[in-house]
């Protein structure tokens, strides 16, 4: 059976329609029955991703049109998961650039977009969320004009077909003028621009292994994409590994995609994203190829990472009370698990045993990670986060990102202001008469660490800020470090609401009454620049004198409730997030008051 194959990946800014035009695509395609119950945003399958709205693991589906499949690709929209990103391109002969009407393009679209170009992969354009009372099509495709120029595109990449689209009523036209009635101008210019897979099935056998999933039931499973030659159910192969060394095989399961469902089949056809299982230790960016004669694929190189975070066992006085795996053996399995499907991850032993550094992409990366340990049932201590610097010709080199950063204009000066003791340095700033205007950055990645929740205080929680990693520059030297101090707890009890009140003008608290706490715990942000040892637990004595007037209710204001990010972004060198399955504890590496060094002097090692 020999049917036109067409891959395609889908590109999008976090929150622009991506997930939601997939839902659509695979409804009016007939992949699903009409009395099926299909949940919204089925491609976000895993919980994290339907929580925060992001696409974190690439992931693939298929449908099929006028006796053709589409094989659509989901990409992550965040730079941080670049690992996902580069593999997901190489299954695939073109991409939909899904860019929302009144936003227009923004810098993650720019990161997958421009590897897309480099990968000479064929675009279309669509234009989302027409239907916006803010929507400007016509000057969002303007800038992506001149992104598409910016990115160096050559002439026929620039030749692209522009749809307008509410992928939530799933509708896609060519003429905004023209209401659009169904997804079928979508389909027909995914045919029509987007090459079919091309290669010889009768050629010498090169399927290369793009992504990894694992079952229960059939152990890893590897999706690859057929670039030539057919593979046949209990062939003989040879598996081409990273380090260069052949290993023979026999393949017992093979599958195929057909909407969200995996489809078991006899062969591969030419061009088609299949699923291999039952091979033993196939990671990503391996070739399966012929015994006879075997030709591997060229590796998939993946970004650098830029950010470390140390994680090590919890050895607070509440270690063990809420997480079911707690010692090192069960933090170095589950890393050393992550490590075979996430390749945008490193893990480096420390010297001690007890704690891993973890080297990831970015802060968000390595939070969604402690984010899925700590739902697993995980306790760890993470440490702040630290960027991985490198020696070129003798110069100590750090990473630079490129910051783009959303604002209304009265809070310009502000935001200049933040980022120049950061080393930042403006490269562009465009009004866009909207009342907002948009400032771009080049910063070091160390001046990121704790920005994001800094601006968002400064600025009322207007800001939109999206950073994108930009090459290396030579170290940029001393970067202030958070400016305030902590409020540290001196003693273990539970916190009293009389304590707590004579605390409230010394700082922000983290933590109410009635919470447990220990000696070394960080309980609030103190105003000032020293931290601040705290009896939190203290109780109001019985007095036989009578007062003149009845106690006052005491009335506390509201705590300021940490997430993992903040918890991580906040954070100072001496300090540690302790992560629970139930809870998150800031906490002070030493505990003990008597033997921990002091920030601010200047002999802490």
């Amino acid at each position: 059976m020999t049917q036109t194959i067409r891959n395609i990946a889908i590109i999008a800014h976090v929150d622009h329609g991506k997930t939601t035009l997939v839902d659509a695509m695979l409804r009016q395609s007939g992949t699903f029955r009409a009395n099926e119950q299909v949940a919204d945003r089925v491609m976000d399958s895993n919980e994290l991703e339907r929580e925060r709205g992001i696409t974190i693991l690439a992931k693939n589906t298929a449908i099929v049109f006028e006796g053709g499949k589409i094989n659509i690709v989901d990409t992550p929209g965040h730079a941080d998961f670049g690992g996902e990103v580069e593999r997901a391109l190489k299954m695939v002969d073109g991409v939909m650039l899904l860019v929302d009407a009144a936003e227009g393009p923004l810098p993650q679209t720019r990161y997958v977009l421009a590897k897309a170009l480099e990968a000479k992969l064929k675009p279309i354009v669509v234009i989302n969320k027409i239907d916006r009372p803010d929507a400007r099509p016509q000057e969002v495709l303007d800038e992506i004009y001149d992104l598409f120029i910016d990115l160096d595109a050559d002439e026929s990449q620039l030749d692209f077909p522009v749809l307008y689209a509410v992928a939530k009523a799933g509708t896609a036209t060519l003429d905004p003028a023209v209401p659009g009635v169904d997804l079928q101008p979508l389909f027909e210019s995914i045919v029509a621009t987007i090459p079919p897979a091309t290669g010889d099935a009768e050629g010498t056998l090169q399927i290369l292994v793009t992504n990894l999933d694992y079952s229960d039931y059939f152990g890893r499973i590897a999706i690859c994409r057929v670039f030539q030659g057919t593979l046949h159910f209990g062939d003989d192969v040879t598996i081409s590994k990273r380090d260069g060394s052949l290993m023979k095989t026999r393949i017992t399961k093979l599958f195929t995609f057909s909407g969200l469902k995996r489809i078991e089949t006899t062969e591969t056809t030419m061009g088609d994203i299949v699923a291999v299982a039952g091979v033993e230790g196939i990671t990503i960016g391996e070739t399966i190829t012929s015994v006879e004669n075997p030709s591997p694929l060229p590796l998939i190189v993946i970004d650098e990472p830029t950010i470390a975070i140390q994680f090590s066992v919890n050895n607070s006085p509440f270690a063990g009370r809420e997480g079911q795996y707690v010692t090192s053996r069960n933090l170095r399995e589950r890393l050393e698990k992550e490590l075979l499907t996430n390749v945008s991850i490193r893990v480096e032993d420390t010297g001690s045993p007890d704690s891993f550094k973890v080297l990831g992409r970015g802060e968000l990366q390595l939070a969604i990670l402690i984010e899925m340990m700590r739902r697993e049932g995980f306790e760890l201590s993470a440490g702040r986060p630290e960027i991985v610097t490198k020696t070129v010709d003798g110069v100590r080199m750090e990473p630079v990102e490129h910051l783009t950063i959303d604002v209304p204009d009265a809070y310009t000066g502000t935001v200049i202001e933040k980022l120049g003791p950061r080393k930042g340095e403006m490269t562009k700033m465009h009004n866009h008469g909207s009342g907002r205007v948009r400032l771009e950055f080049r910063v070091p990645s160390r001046g990121l660490i704790g920005l994001r929740s800094e601006m968002l205080t400064e600025t009322r929680g207007t800001i939109v800020m999206n950073a994108l990693f930009d090459g290396y520059i030579p170290y940029q030297g001393e970067i202030p470090q958070r400016p305030t101090g902590a409020l540290v707890s001196d003693r273990q009890g539970l916190t009293t609401t009389y304590s707590l009140n004579g605390l409230q003008e010394r700082g922000i608290l983290f933590v109410g009454a009635g919470v447990e706490v220990y000696e070394g715990m960080i309980v609030g942000e103190h105003s000032r620049d020293k931290d601040l040892d705290v009896n939190v637990v203290r109780e109001k004595h019985m007095t036989n004198m009578r007062a003149s007037s009845a106690d006052e209710a005491i009335r506390l204001v509201p705590v300021k409730a940490l997430n993992l990010e903040q918890a991580i972004e906040f954070i100072a060198e001496d300090e540690m997030v302790e992560v629970t399955p139930k809870s998150l504890r800031l906490r002070k590496k030493v505990l003990q008051q008597n033997r921990r060094p002091k920030r601010w002097e200047k002999n802490i090692e």
